[in-house]
């Protein structure tokens, strides 16, 4: 949780606004103990300049595949101008708008996303399909121990029967078992993972794994919506090892205010059960994630965000929603 600068700190419209990120962060410094806690904030909306930075473009930021990595400085109209392209067309490659804030190391789409071609389908003659292998639950069976058994893996068996890791069996149940055989040729080629606009393919990553705890758990679309804006917001959707006082991982979130040991929060999957929280919290009561928080889903975007991380900077989350519903879109 970060607290509010100091009133005594200079206004953007005396100071340029490095001048007032670096004073904001000064103030942090003293700042009070907190539930969870942002990476080093970028200056406010209200003090970034009014005309156009003329930047010099870094080649080397270039990357492959037309996209741009943010440098220090860098405006989404320096570097379209830089590129030859026209501002509108960046923004609407990264589902950004004319208040959306770019950081340095953020990688920019730069024109439309590649679509990638349709696979070409190879006519076959269907294999026959293999007899149908039940098991009926006896006492003391586990999932794991009927799907060693049987020569498949527990996720072929999980998903056969439309279960998850948590699922609780109970004897007399009756388990669809697929055959070794059957499991791995249904198994598909190789794909390039997806990415979403805006985003690298670490990003698009944690944001993709945000998106498959939020359906396990049941979180609706706003939930899950929140959840990315508030991971993108703290990390920039990156797992970071440093942070803000002690703070670290996706949400940065704080070991002394009781989030989990480093460890803990720096694996991703927890971390994401833990800003969700709810019954299956792993830090039980210790904190309040979103699912504890009453009435979160009529809150606005921004202050169901807050309050799970009680930030310096609540309105900051705000800017995430419609990138977070287009990321949503692209990889749930």
């Amino acid at each position: 949780m970060r607290r509010l600068p100091l009133s005594s700190l200079p206004t953007a419209r005396r100071f340029p606004a490095w001048w007032a990120a670096v004073a904001g962060t000064i103030a942090l410094s003293f700042a009070g103990e907190s539930a969870a806690h942002a990476a080093p904030p970028t200056p406010p909306l209200s003090s970034l300049p009014t005309t156009p930075i003329k930047t010099i473009p870094v080649l080397a930021a270039l990357t492959d595949g037309g996209a741009y990595t943010v440098q220090p400085g860098d405006t989404v109209w320096g570097i379209a101008r830089a590129h030859g392209l026209d501002v509108a067309s960046v923004q609407a490659a990264n589902g950004l708008d004319a208040d959306s804030v770019i950081r340095p190391g953020q990688v920019l789409l730069l024109g439309a996303a590649p679509v990638a071609p349709a696979p070409v389908s190879v006519s076959e003659a269907p294999a026959p399909a293999p007899a149908a292998v039940t098991h009926e639950v006896q006492p003391g069976d586990t999932l794991s121990a009927i799907a060693s058994a049987n020569g498949v893996s527990l996720d072929a068996v999980l998903s056969a029967n439309g279960l998850t890791r948590a699922s609780i069996i109970y004897p007399g149940d009756v388990l669809q078992i697929p055959s070794a055989g059957a499991t791995a040729s249904a198994a598909p080629a190789a794909v390039a993972p997806a990415t979403a606009p805006g985003l690298d393919l670490e990003q698009s990553d944690n944001a993709r794994l945000i998106i498959r705890i939020g359906r396990e758990l049941g979180v609706s679309d706003h939930g899950i919506r929140i959840a990315l804006g508030t991971a993108m917001q703290e990390s920039w959707l990156r797992n970071l090892d440093w942070g803000d006082r002690d703070s670290l991982g996706l949400f940065q979130q704080r070991p002394s205010m009781g989030w989990g040991t480093p460890e803990q929060i720096r694996d991703t999957d927890r971390a994401t059960r833990v800003f969700f929280g709810g019954p299956s919290d792993p830090n039980g009561f210790t904190t309040r994630g979103l699912l504890d928080i009453p009435g979160w889903e009529q809150m606005p975007y921004a202050d169901a965000a807050q309050a799970v991380q009680i930030s310096a900077y609540p309105d900051r989350y705000a800017q995430w929603e419609q990138p977070a519903t287009t990321w949503l879109a692209v990889l749930g």
